[in-house]
């Protein structure tokens, strides 16, 4: 087996695999038959060219028993904070003098209030997926990634969201009364457009998922995409030609900006006295 350094994010979890591996005696081959996968991964998690994820991490502490580590050092480590390639979008967000996004299913991260974010990302901790530590660091990053938006001079901002984001009830009443009264307040900023896509759009509504396309300072279009299970940077120019002209359809259907605060008022009234 390669035992070359390590310099991945990866690299201690890989050593204390290995290390503990070898403690027992057990070949690559033996400790993937105890987990249920091939001696590659294995290996691939040893040398960090492979994530660890809670449920490898759940099948090697009960391979290797009582007082097993890697479960705990995987959430220690911080693995499944943000999705993969969503750092490197970070760095581009921060720089962009422009901003395109889509949201379908909750408030884009940029537009959450604190108790909001909270909210959203307790849930997670409460079904066992995520741990409290994990929920703390993303809300943390989505009130740093707004203060960065906020910088000196601000990009452009353009939103849409899905109606249903407006209608989820997230955190319960008095959270979403606040992100409502929240969101007509940026609703009404210069440099934010926020629009709300109405249900009755049906399926003109381009998009499934949520994007993400940012203006670089040198007018380069990065996209940002994401699935149930990943997210990835966009660079093709061809996906983001078709990407751009989509938004565009977008908006178009959208309702105008007095017509979503509007709309965004009805909607915070029926929480208000619902």
């Amino acid at each position: 087996m390669n035992k070359r350094e390590l310099d991945s994010q990866e690299a201690e979890f890989g050593v204390l695999l290995r290390s503990s591996r070898e403690q027992r005696g057990w070949t690559q081959e033996q400790l993937a038959d105890l987990v249920g996968c091939t001696s590659s991964y294995i290996s691939a998690l040893e040398i960090g060219r492979r994530k660890p994820n809670q449920r490898i991490t759940t099948k090697l502490d009960a391979a290797f028993g009582p007082g097993a580590p890697f479960l705990a050092e995987w959430s220690k480590s911080g693995q499944r904070i943000l999705f993969e390639g969503f750092e490197e979008y970070l760095r581009h967000e921060a720089k962009a003098v422009a901003l395109r996004v889509f949201e379908i299913n909750i408030m884009p991260s940029l537009l959450q209030t604190p108790a909001y974010s909270r909210a959203f990302q307790q849930a997670p901790v409460l079904r066992g997926t995520a741990t409290q530590r994990q929920a703390d660091e993303r809300t943390e990053k989505v009130l740093l990634r707004q203060q960065a938006v906020a910088r000196d001079p601000a990009p452009i901002v353009q939103v849409v969201i899905d109606e249903a984001a407006l209608r989820r009830p997230i955190g319960g009443r008095d959270v979403m009364v606040e992100q409502l009264q929240h969101l007509e307040a940026l609703a009404s900023r210069p440099r934010y457009l926020v629009q709300v896509c109405p249900a009755s759009a049906g399926e003109n509504r381009p998009f499934g998922y949520p994007i993400t396309l940012l203006t670089m300072p040198n007018r380069v279009i990065v996209g940002y995409g994401e699935t149930q299970r990943r997210g990835y940077l966009e660079r093709d120019p061809e996906t983001l030609a078709e990407w751009a002209s989509e938004y565009d359809h977008l908006q178009v259907e959208a309702l105008s900006r007095a017509a979503t605060i509007e709309f965004i008022r009805g909607v915070r009234k029926g929480f208000e006295h619902g």
